[in-house]
């Protein structure tokens, strides 16, 4: 029997994931969208999207589709996801990949401050600067909605929703970035302070590039941890490997 193998998806590695398991003779694979991004890249295989309806939805339907493994390659921060991700395995006996890009690591000359949350970022801004670019998703605007003195430019691949800090411009944008466009960003705004979330990956990592070279301080929002007991491999070979370890043919 072919073996079955959801990746719940959104991210880069994900479609890479999709495109090496679906050039496998015999292995079926499915690639489940949270529905967030109105035009996603193509993706190998079935797709589907939407929600599950949490941990008990998403063992229900890898029972009802006879899945043989789940692997996690959504974005760093969907940490819902990977915990109901994780449920859901133990719940059903399934094997479990979780497939996480490394985060970024600072450098000679960076001026990072470290925060557990968007909340905490938001605390730290009134005494760094007044001009902030904050690319940390359309999402969690909230967070920085009271800041009435900042002027924030916004940027997103997607209209953020509010609430958002009453003097916001917003800029739709869709990486990968270079290190001059990012330079020319933050010039042209006259930007202060960059707020990002640590994502990870090269697509949008030339903007931490372009403010240590401007020597402008970096908010950076530290990753949710795993659920306990759950590790993560960095990249779509290693994910491979794993998944041929746990899925017998």
């Amino acid at each position: 029997m072919s073996p079955h193998v959801l990746v719940l998806g959104g991210t880069t590695e994900a479609r890479e994931l999709a495109a090496a398991l679906s050039a496998r003779p015999g292995t079926e694979v499915t690639t489940s969208l949270a529905g967030r991004v109105t035009r996603p890249g193509a993706v190998a295989g079935e797709v589907r999207v939407g929600g599950f309806g949490g941990a008990e939805g998403l063992a229900q339907w890898l029972r009802a589709h006879r899945a043989d493994a789940v692997v996690d390659a959504t974005h760093p921060f969907a940490g819902t996801i990977t915990a109901n991700a994780a449920h859901a395995a133990t719940a059903t006996g399934l094997p479990l990949v979780v497939l996480r890009r490394p985060g970024w690591q600072p450098g000679p000359g960076d001026r990072w401050h470290p925060v557990p949350s968007l909340e905490a970022a938001a605390g730290l801004l009134p005494g760094l600067g007044h001009r902030i670019l904050l690319t940390t998703g359309r999402l969690g605007l909230a967070a920085f909605a009271h800041l009435t003195a900042p002027r924030f430019v916004v940027r997103s691949v997607e209209p953020p929703e509010p609430p958002m800090p009453p003097h916001t411009r917003v800029l739709l944008d869709r990486g990968p970035f270079t290190v001059a466009g990012e330079t020319a960003v933050l010039r042209d705004h006259r930007i202060d302070v960059l707020v990002t979330k640590d994502s990870g990956g090269a697509a949008t990592s030339a903007k931490l590039t372009a403010a240590r070279d401007l020597g402008l301080p970096v908010v950076v929002v530290r990753r949710p941890p795993l659920p306990e007991g759950v590790t993560a491999v960095p990249d779509v070979p290693s994910a491979l490997r794993r998944l041929d370890a746990l899925v017998a043919p």
